[in-house]
């Protein structure tokens, strides 16, 4: 039997973090495969595309450009194929996948994130999706979810998507607040989602939108805006986006047929009398985004919960290295952020597997340092800013990282 030869580095995920890194660990000399559970790489960069700095980025361009660049320096490339095992063998790590075993001496996790659920009544209805499902239909497959359609869910992903559908000719009748409930929080509160919107001012379609967001934001003038937001809602991209409108069920026989709105007050309290009827053909949930880190929990990587990254996060260095040997990780594993920062952050994991695999030589520090601070770079630049206050997010998580590190070797010295 011919013995399996393990790759330098197998990275898990086909998106733009997992791209950009295979790119750069191959051009070092890494023999580099990647494996996605999806027909076709680039993650969610197939169906992203919005204005940056006065041009237009379209994530499907950067994956094709990340993957000629991937064929030209040899790495092999697996779609369709699902990851249900990670075990450290000896020096090598074995994943058991649904097309067989794959061995490799080093693993980067770059599993991305998934879309967290908003259930109410109706949802369940044959035309009822997540918003990403609802970008991939029309911007990946080219086929428009329905006529007419509502998002619930007022967010960043609801408001970066809903201007892609929008774009792409797909009908929106408005978004509006999830309903309070036992799993929906500030989600259902106007003050709140104003709140939110407001760290989002630089995206508003006018300069005087975005003079005026920023200025509210910097005065904490939230719940005073939000008072007075007509319940008809304020246009965005020629979206009614109705702060004060809540989805209280999603109505239909065989499939979605219209939506139950009401007004609420302030604190997202229903108002008696107001509920009405939206037809629409389909409806749209953003429920936000989490870390998808299943199987760095199966490796036996610890976990620290942190709000601003979007929930349960791998512990890791700011080099992307776990505590786990040989396995690093990079992209919104790590933390919800935008595909620009996913692909910094490759880029750094790349680097730093370079260099604790001896690759880099005596330009080791020279080259990660730069990797980090170009992830922060971008970091701090990104149009799309999923919460506020990341960046100091992930120092106090750094420091966490510190702290584990000196616990974990007191306990060797004592041992």
């Amino acid at each position: 039997m011919t013995p399996v030869i393990p790759f330098d580095l197998l990275i898990v995920g086909a998106g733009p973090a997992g791209l950009s890194a295979a790119v750069e660990a191959a051009s070092r000399g890494l023999c580099v495969a990647v494996v996605d559970e999806f027909p076709e790489p680039g993650g969610r960069m197939l169906g992203q595309f919005h204005e940056e700095k006065g041009h237009w980025w379209v994530g499907r361009q950067v994956a094709e450009q990340l993957l000629d660049k991937c064929s030209a320096l040899g790495v092999k490339l697996r779609c369709g194929v699902s990851v249900h095992s990670i075990l450290r063998s000896g020096a090598v790590w074995v994943l058991k996948t649904s097309e067989g075993s794959m061995q490799a001496r080093n693993v980067l996790l770059a599993t991305g994130s998934a879309e967290i659920p908003h259930p109410l009544p109706g949802w369940t209805l044959p035309g009822v999706m997540s918003i990403g499902a609802a970008q991939v239909m029309a911007n990946v497959h080219y086929v428009k979810p329905g006529r007419r359609g509502l998002i619930i869910g007022v967010n960043v992903l609801a408001m970066a998507i809903s201007r892609e559908l929008s774009v792409s000719g797909v009908s929106i009748a408005g978004i509006v607040l999830p309903g309070i409930g036992p799993i929906n929080g500030k989600e259902a509160s106007p003050k709140e989602s104003l709140k939110e919107l407001m760290g989002l001012a630089h995206l508003a379609p006018s300069p005087l939108m975005r003079i005026g967001g920023k200025a509210a934001n910097a005065l904490g003038m939230a719940g005073f805006v939000s008072r007075f937001i007509p319940r008809s809602g304020i246009k965005i991209w020629d979206i009614p986006l109705r702060l004060r409108t809540v989805a209280v069920s999603i109505n239909g026989r065989s499939q979605v047929q219209s939506v139950t709105l009401a007004d609420v007050n302030g604190e997202g309290a229903v108002i008696p009398g107001s509920q009405r009827e939206e037809l629409v053909d389909f409806v749209a949930i953003a429920g936000g985004l989490y870390p998808l880190a299943e199987l760095a929990s199966v490796a036996g990587c610890p976990f620290v919960y942190a709000e601003e990254l979007g929930g349960h996060v791998p512990v890791h260095d700011e080099h992307m290295r776990t505590p786990v040997e040989g396995m690093y990780v990079a992209g919104n594993i790590t933390g919800i952020e935008s595909a620009l920062v996913a692909m910094a952050q490759g880029r750094l994991a790349a680097a730093t597997i370079c260099g604790d695999t001896g690759l880099l030589g005596q330009h080791l520090e020279r080259e990660v340092l730069e990797a980090i601070q170009d992830v922060r770079r971008v970091r701090a630049s990104a149009l799309i800013q999923f919460r506020p206050g990341i960046q100091e997010a992930r120092d106090q998580f750094y420091r966490k990282w510190g702290r584990f590190q000196r616990d974990k070797q007191g306990l060797k010295e004592e041992g």
